[in-house]
């Protein structure tokens, strides 16, 4: 069987989930659609962004002076810290629990108009450092903690300032309940790490392999979903974002400029995505069987305004791509390094 042009469906060892693959829908590996490059001329401080450094947020609260990294608790938070551990189930079918936890904003800039990729490196390090040290906070608390950042309106991102957000609770969700089965699974029947072996499998056959460095690997994985899905890996054993050294968030600082660099040259417009860390659960356990990595989900498939929706088959069945991972690596892989925008000017 050939995959490039027969119609399969690919496993995803960290969820137990498949999709189905369909490249004889295209009979060309690639039909993007040409757009002149739009440059958002977006003002360096805007005094209508809550997120900008000395404005008023809701409820009247102001945002200090800050110079490179703010965190705060968020105004309208999904997760409250005092909730009562309840339980309300009448009997199996219907069953509920109280969660608690905390809901946290913060900015990777004082810049309004810039993004990620465009920030220098120290100040991409000056977030890595914020995300561990929430991390390291919350860890203490909370069963779960998930880093992740919402980039892009077409994404629901109501604010363009540069930010992601942190939620904590003392529930292990649906997705890190799956990749922890999984891990821990494979790592029963095999005695080594998943994501390890995975990772080594993928470097050997280089056909999926975005950007590399000495610590990191970003790849389209085997099983993406989304048309130009990726996953960030550490070549080394990492349970969580704490384990990593000086050198390691230098590189990864470095790595994810890059990646993010080849995302926004794809379609020349600012890639939007959804991204999250997954780090090992705080349940006191060694969770040798888990592996430290970052997804990034992004929606455009043929151009900076047409996007994959899941719908149909999607929602009713399984998920569902036209062309390959290894087509859609291939298109970044042969994007500049060098930022569009910095071509333009």
């Amino acid at each position: 069987m050939t995959l490039n042009d027969t119609p399969h469906r690919r496993f995803n060892p960290l969820t137990g989930e498949w999709v189905l693959v369909s490249p004889h829908r295209t009979k060309r590996p690639w039909q993007g659609k040409t757009e002149d490059a739009v440059i958002e001329k977006r003002l360096r401080y805007d005094q209508n962004c809550y997120l900008c450094p000395g404005n008023e947020r809701a409820g009247g609260k102001v945002n200090p002076e800050y110079k490179n990294t703010f965190v705060f608790t968020n105004d309208f938070a999904a997760l409250l810290p005092g909730t009562a551990e309840e339980s309300f189930s009448e009997d199996e079918l219907f069953t509920s629990e109280s969660v608690k936890g905390t809901c946290r904003v913060m900015c990777f800039s004082p810049k309004h108009d810039l993004t990620l990729p465009e920030l220098e490196m120290d100040e991409i390090e000056d977030v890595i450092d914020l995300w561990i040290d929430q991390y390291d906070e919350l860890s203490k608390d909370y069963l779960w903690v998930q880093i992740f950042e919402n980039k892009g309106e077409i994404m629901g991102c109501s604010n363009p300032h540069p930010h992601g957000q942190i939620w904590a609770s003392n529930k292990l969700p649906n997705e890190a309940v799956k990749e922890d089965n999984y891990q821990k699974k494979y790592y029963a029947e095999k005695g080594s790490v998943l994501l390890i072996d995975y990772l080594a499998s993928e470097i050997k056959k280089s056909e999926r392999i975005i950007v590399e460095n000495d610590d990191w690997v970003v790849l389209v994985p085997y099983w993406a979903t989304w048309p130009f899905e990726t996953l960030l890996l550490p070549k080394m054993k990492k349970k969580n974002l704490l384990e990593l050294n000086t050198k390691e968030k230098r590189s990864l600082a470095e790595i994810l400029k890059l990646h993010l660099i080849k995302y926004d040259n794809l379609f020349s417009t600012s890639f939007p995505y959804t991204m999250g860390w997954h780090n090992s659960p705080n349940d006191g356990n060694e969770n040798k069987h888990w592996q430290l990595h970052a997804h990034f989900y992004p929606p455009l498939l043929r151009s900076a305004t047409v996007k994959k929706f899941m719908v149909g088959y999607e929602m009713l069945s399984e998920a569902q791509r036209d062309f390959t991972p290894e087509q859609a690596a291939q298109k970044l892989i042969e994007q500049s390094e060098i930022h569009y925008k910095t071509k333009i000017d």
